[in-house]
C-alpha cells in the first residue's frame, strides 16, 4: 500500500502549467480562459471585456470562432 501512494505522489495530478500567451494584451499567463479553437484570453482582459463576451457571467462567447463556453461556476 506504501508503494501505490509513492507513485501516486510521484506522478503529480497532471502535467506541469505552460505559459499561454493571451491574444488581447500579448504576454504569457499561467492561467488564460481558453477556447476550443485556441483563443486565450488572461483574467485581466478578461475583467476588461466582460461586457463584450457574457451576458450572463456563467457563459463567455469567443471573440474567434463565436463558440460559448463555460467559466466553471456551474
Amino acid at each position: 500500500m506504501e508503494e501505490k501512494i509513492k507513485q501516486r505522489s510521484r506522478a503529480g495530478w497532471g502535467r506541469a502549467k505552460q505559459p499561454v500567451l493571451c491574444h488581447c494584451c500579448v504576454k504569457e499567463f499561467i492561467f488564460c480562459w481558453t477556447c476550443r479553437c485556441g483563443f486565450a484570453m488572461c483574467q485581466a482582459c478578461m475583467n476588461e471585456n466582460l461586457w463584450g463576451v457574457t451576458c450572463n457571467n456563467i457563459i463567455w462567447q469567443c471573440p474567434d470562432c463565436g463558440e460559448w463556453n463555460g467559466f466553471g461556476n456551474q
